[in-house]
């Protein structure tokens, strides 16, 4: 049991920071919301959050008066998730699986603006500032550091047609404006190049 006092003192903190206290952060689960470790998990008065999202141990949220950071239904943060709406806002919609891995979602540069659709997955060690779009059904999976970049609506990475699929990029490297069109995917090495993008069924041909 950790004494009142010492949850006083951590409360204030928080406060001073900008975020949820410990008992405020556990209230979000009154719409459905699951938070594992509240100790661990950091969310910003800013935050608008819709219902049903799992966050797991070590989640930082934050948004500042002059950014925006809206999370809508169903999302999921696996620890070491880390997503920050300081210069421009970062918009996330449904069912999107963020993790396992190191995720930095950030707007820091000069109009910067992050838009993520639904059903997406975000895995590996991720980070990304500037002006993004990600469409429903895309995916980022690997090292990879993104600025402006736009991935194509499609469907999910559970889709049974492969070409269908939102844009994908994998690898390892740097990302940066890149315009991935649905059912395409680059497979980055070191750099990521609009040449090198195939037909996600070249990768998955039982699933044309």
């Amino acid at each position: 049991m950790i004494p009142d006092h010492l949850i006083d003192q951590l409360d204030q903190y928080r406060r001073d920071s900008g975020f949820l206290t410990i008992a405020e952060t556990i209230a979000l689960g009154r719409t459905g919301n699951i938070v594992f470790d509240p100790f661990s998990t950091l969310v910003s008065r800013h935050v608008v959050m819709g219902a049903n999202n799992i966050l797991y141990p070590h989640i930082r949220l934050e948004a500042d008066q002059d950014g925006e950071l809206s999370i809508r239904n169903g999302n999921t943060f696996s620890s070491n998730t880390t997503i920050i709406a300081q210069t421009g806002p970062i918009r996330i919609g449904d069912g999107n699986i963020f993790g396992p891995g190191n995720i930095t979602l950030s707007t820091t540069r000069k109009d910067a603006m992050i838009t993520i659709g639904s059903h997406g997955r975000y895995r590996g060690t991720i980070d990304m500032d500037g002006q993004c779009a990600l469409g429903n059904g895309s995916q980022i999976l690997g090292q990879i550091s993104v600025q402006s970049v736009c991935l194509a609506d499609g469907g999910s990475f559970e889709h049974p047609i492969a070409d269908e699929r939102g844009a994908v990029l994998k690898g390892f490297g740097k990302a940066t404006n890149i315009r991935l069109e649905t059912g395409k995917v680059i497979a980055g090495s070191g750099d990521f190049c609009i040449s090198a993008q195939k037909s996600q069924s070249f990768y998955h041909p039982e699933a044309r």
